[in-house]
């Protein structure tokens, strides 16, 4: 099958294209820019664009049997600053591709939401996807617009969407600037000599999941004929502080924290409920928290 990456250059898209290739599928990407951290692959057909280009996105769809939509211009850090922006970009840019994919007959979609947003602050822990969704940040209220719109195509058109709920990710060829992926970002720092900054008192909990994972579960997912939301996580929650203290021991060397004043829209705690995702993919994490940043160090240093 030929599979559209919508965001196949960036750091979870060119994780799902080693996959699908090593799935047997052809892959075509769609993204702004090539990818940063290596040169292109020879069996992979990029095209170059920007998500709200109709005419470009049209041209990318063509005699393609699947789309994984993984594009965002924004992250939860930065959406609040411009919730108007955010919508035009992502919920606009969204409908518009939906509304090509249905004019060419392309009913099968994969969408990266996030697991990290769209519930808010929980009420219980694990989170299943059943929670109600009370995000906190334009980023989560516009991944839960789009589930809603994927929804709808689905009960009008006879779309296959299925959605996935990641928690929050890690592994090589991630960014690490500080705007979004905390591991990287307190790895690089800490390489780099320099003190990292931390919004809160460090007990924000999270749920890490290695981007292999996420990746190998996605290609799973669309080969399937599953439809419906899903949560991708590792099931485990750990502080801010506890990956301070695995990276120190991980690593043998010093990483040098400052503590801020916490941000409103940073949920306190969210853990996600995997055992529906287990079952109905037959898939669970592989990558252990103290491997996978092992992982990410190692990469990091060979920059």
């Amino acid at each position: 099958m030929k599979v559209l990456v919508l965001g196949g250059n960036g750091f979870i898209g060119s994780h799902v294209v080693d996959h699908l290739l090593l799935a047997g599928h052809q892959v075509r990407v769609f993204d702004r820019s090539p990818e940063h951290y290596r040169e292109p692959l020879a069996n992979v057909d990029y095209q170059f664009g920007q998500f709200n280009d109709i005419h470009r996105i049209d041209e990318a769809l063509r005699d393609v049997g699947a789309v994984f939509h993984l594009i965002s211009t924004t992250v939860p850090g930065t959406s609040n600053l411009d919730p108007v922006a955010d919508v035009e970009c992502n919920l606009v840019g969204t409908l518009q591709l939906l509304e090509q994919m249905r004019k060419q007959s392309i009913r099968r979609i994969l969408y990266l939401s996030s697991g990290g947003t769209v519930y808010g602050n929980p009420e219980i822990s694990p989170v299943p996807e059943n929670h109600s969704l009370d995000p906190i940040s334009s980023y989560g209220v516009v991944k839960v617009a789009v589930e809603k719109y994927l929804y709808m195509y689905q009960q009008l058109y006879g779309f296959q969407p299925l959605v996935l709920r990641p928690s929050n990710l890690y592994g090589p060829r991630q960014g690490n600037t500080g705007v979004q992926g905390l591991i990287g970002t307190l790895l690089a720092k800490m390489l780099a000599g320099e003190m990292l900054d931390i919004w809160g008192d460090g007990s924000i909990i999270r749920d890490y999941l290695h981007v292999s994972d996420l990746a190998r579960l996605s290609v799973c997912a669309l080969q399937s004929e599953t439809c419906g939301v899903f949560n991708a996580g590792s099931g485990r929650g750990f502080s801010v502080n506890d990956i301070v203290t695995q990276i120190r021991s991980l690593t043998e060397n010093d990483l040098i924290v400052n503590y801020s004043e916490g941000r409103p829209y940073d949920v306190k705690e969210v853990v996600l409920d995997i055992t529906r995702t287990m079952r109905a993919f037959d898939w669970r994490p592989e990558e252990s928290l103290s491997e996978g940043i092992k992982d990410q160090f190692l990469w990091l240093k060979s920059l």
